[in-house]
């Protein structure tokens, strides 16, 4: 269909702005950039807190066997103590009985802190990976952020006066099949990309000639081919 070069950023405007009024919730891309950054960050967060909580517990882990290990010590000096004086053999084999029960409770304590040493050591550097994850993860979306507070407020379009730029048989066509941007590949009414021999059928059509779709039948307005 014949339009004019000049024309034909009209139609692609009018295009928009229809596209814009039926939708106009619609997020525009930053804001859906946004969004998603926003959701990863939130997901990187919940990690992050959970990688801390591992090691918090581990922490508190091993403040409780270095208490415990405390406590054994002191009975085992008391026992050692308390042997020095006593006499009486039944209750000396208790304190060598409780001793040595104290002493290997000692061992195996000891055992288990450099276990929780070792743990507490990747859980750490597992807690400082998420933290630096959630470092870039919070630097993605305040740069997201500032593009979002950087557009332009919504304007409002005058339809009318871009439908009083087009010609009657191209507004016959774009009120029934509508019209899109064509990079070079990909229809973007449909969304569909184009098989070779097609895109090619679009792409050698003259410049004042405005193809369509072969599958949804919109207009298409050639723009910049995607490298």
């Amino acid at each position: 269909m014949h339009l004019s070069n000049d024309l034909q950023p009209v139609l692609l405007r009018l295009a928009e702005a229809t596209r814009a009024a039926a939708h106009p919730q619609a997020a525009r891309p930053e804001e859906k950039e946004l969004a998603r950054l926003i959701d990863e960050r939130d997901r990187v967060q919940a990690a992050a807190g959970a990688a801390q909580m591992a090691v918090d517990d581990m922490e508190l882990e091993i403040l409780r066997i270095q208490e415990d290990e405390r406590k054994l010590k002191k009975r085992e000096l008391d026992d050692k103590r308390q042997l020095t004086a006593e006499t009486d053999p039944d209750r000396r084999r208790d304190l060598e009985h409780d001793r040595y029960a104290a002493k290997s409770r000692i061992a195996d304590l000891l055992s288990e802190l450099k276990e929780a040493h070792n743990e507490i050591a990747a859980l750490r550097n597992n807690r400082d990976n998420h933290g630096a994850r959630l470092d870039e993860a919070n630097r993605k979306v305040d740069a997201a952020q500032r593009a979002v507070d950087a557009l332009p407020p919504v304007e409002d379009v005058d339809t009318d006066a871009l439908r009083a730029q087009l010609p009657d048989e191209v507004l016959a066509v774009f009120d029934t099949a509508g019209a899109a941007a064509f990079n070079g590949r990909t229809c973007n009414s449909c969304f569909i990309q184009l098989p070779p021999a097609e895109r090619a059928d679009v792409m050698k059509q003259d410049a004042d000639e405005v193809p369509t779709c072969p599958n949804c039948g919109a207009l298409l307005v050639r723009i910049t081919p995607d490298p």
